[in-house]
């Protein structure tokens, strides 16, 4: 993926999106339920951004080659 700036957003229909700054396409969208908006009280978007940028320093070791994976079946939860 070339280089660009990424931003964050929040959809009208209120997913979190990431995306390209010049782009209107979401790379990575999340949806989260009214439960689960109801459990973070509010605070989904900050929860939303963490999630965002802990995947993007991964995308980032993975294309340096720096991310080391278990070739062991794993338990996703």
């Amino acid at each position: 993926m070339p280089t660009s700036f990424l931003e964050i957003v929040e959809l009208p229909d209120g997913r979190i999106a990431l995306r390209r700054a010049e782009d209107e396409e979401a790379l990575v969208v999340l949806d989260f339920s009214e439960d689960a908006k109801a459990f973070l009280q509010g605070h989904h978007v900050e929860v939303a951004k963490a999630m965002l940028n802990v995947g993007v320093q991964m995308a980032g070791k993975m294309a340096e080659g720096d991310f080391e994976r278990d070739m062991e079946p794993r338990v996703l939860h």
